[in-house]
């Protein structure tokens, strides 16, 4: 079995410093929302680590800040290898074809 490119050669400094940083400036898992609480320690289910928003075996890379994240172990480890993606917020701007109807003109008797 390989050892991940996180824990090894030039990207485990830079891991290192980024995930220093990620647990100085986050406070909620990104995978749940919920609070972080720094006071439990592994093995605890609740306990922080740092998840790779893309996982390195689907191509993210093992050390860029942009793709580290805080999060649970529990979260992280039902997340797995897995995307995950949140949804999509709905449009802020209606366009006029979309506007809902005012009048139900099939049932219109003028």
């Amino acid at each position: 079995m390989a050892i991940r490119l996180d824990k090894q050669g030039g990207h485990r400094g830079a891991y290192e410093k980024n995930k220093k940083i990620i647990f100085k400036t986050q406070n909620t898992c990104g995978i749940c929302g919920r609070a972080v609480d720094f006071s439990i320690k592994t093995p605890d289910p609740l306990s922080a680590v740092i998840d790779h928003i893309i996982p390195v075996s689907k191509g993210g890379h093992p050390s860029d800040i942009e793709n580290l994240q805080l999060a649970h172990w529990t979260c992280n480890r039902q997340k797995s290898d897995k995307l995950f993606i949140s949804p999509q917020e709905e449009p802020k701007v209606l366009g006029n074809r979309n506007l809902p109807q005012t009048i139900n003109w099939v049932e219109y008797k003028g």
